[in-house]
């Protein structure tokens, strides 16, 4: 599994690289703090597969990095995508590395 960090995430943000960012987090944890990526729970990748780029890097994030992880891998083995990174750290990463004003949970 491929992974990004959170300043490379910055990085293409900033240059608005075409990326597909998804968030794998429950509705309620997406409320509390977000970085405007597309809400797809990890409970519904499977029937969303049709909304996940193959023809563009796609990150994927959730809190900690664990669940967005093992979507990754499930994508990776399952649906033969090869063009997804896992956001190591995930959002919390994001809070103490990049936006300390962000609500941490």
């Amino acid at each position: 599994m491929k992974e990004k960090t959170v300043a490379q995430l910055k990085a293409m943000l900033d240059a608005k690289e075409d990326f597909q960012l998804i968030d794998v987090r429950e509705p309620h944890e997406f409320e509390i703090c977000n970085l405007n990526g597309e809400l797809i729970p990890m409970g519904e990748i499977t029937e969303s597969i049709d909304k996940i780029s193959k023809d563009k890097p796609v990150v994927i994030h959730c809190r900690s990095g664990a669940r967005s992880g093992n979507v990754c891998n499930y994508l990776e083995q399952n649906h033969g995508f090869t063009n997804l990174y896992n956001l190591a750290g995930g959002i919390l990463a994001w809070a103490d590395e990049i936006d300390n004003s962000m609500p941490k949970y």
